[in-house]
């Protein structure tokens, strides 16, 4: 599925938050690294808003363990309520995914299969690459997904500049991507990424539980892009 307007995801690796997101949230991202017993709470899940699952391994910033990561996304996806599912594009890629009876082709066909969004995500905790190397991380993840995500580190507005650059001139070239500049440098990335094409925020229900760096709350970020649409 290729999306054609902005989604606001409120993160979360707790379900019960999914009433407090509503109002401003378009989708719930549930971090299933970060919960316990992230498949039960799945199970009971009835709330409103669609979720995306992401069981991030801890290469790539998150906190699950190597054995049964992508087994346990595939049983996620079974689930109603998912519209869709981050996965590493460098597990996309065959980076070895450690003990798992799943591949990441299978998770992928099952998604597809059911309709499931895929984001194929980038996170470069370090700093913001090169303009050429940028093109070539969004248009490898959008290939890979349906939508290429690439989060980058930002030491300075110049990185900032650079990633937004990248990502309006993906949208140039018909890719669907999802932006954002990690840490104080690139916060305001967050808010103005959507105006050059990102099509996916995230955003913590509430500041003190950020899931990366330099995040606005849900209500502020979604103030900020409604304004700047």
């Amino acid at each position: 599925m290729t999306l054609d307007s902005f989604h606001l995801a409120a993160a979360t690796a707790d379900l019960a938050e999914e009433p407090a997101a509503r109002e401003h949230a378009d989708w719930l991202e549930f971090r299933m690294d970060l919960a316990e017993e992230p498949l039960e709470s799945l199970a009971d899940y009835d709330g409103e808003l669609p979720l995306v699952i992401t069981n991030r391994a801890t290469w790539e910033g998150g906190d699950a363990p190597p054995y049964e990561r992508l087994d346990a996304l595939v049983r996620a996806v079974e689930h109603e309520s998912v519209a869709a599912v981050d996965v590493e594009l460098a597990t996309l890629l065959g980076r070895p995914t450690g003990t798992n009876d799943a591949t990441a082709a299978d998770l992928v066909g099952d998604a597809r299969n059911r309709g499931v969004t895929v984001v194929a995500s980038v996170h470069d905790f370090d700093g913001t690459p090169d303009p050429r190397t940028l093109d070539s991380l969004l248009s490898a993840a959008a290939a890979a997904g349906d939508v290429g995500k690439l989060a980058t580190r930002a030491g300075n507005r110049a990185d900032s500049l650079a990633l937004l650059s990248a990502t309006h001139r993906a949208t140039e070239r018909g890719e669907t991507v999802a932006t954002m500049a990690m840490g104080e440098a690139g916060k305001h990335t967050r808010a103005v990424a959507p105006v050059y094409g990102s099509r996916i925020g995230y955003a913590p229900v509430r500041a003190e539980a950020a899931t990366a760096p330099g995040q606005y709350d849900l209500a502020t970020l979604r103030k900020l892009v409604d304004r700047l649409q």
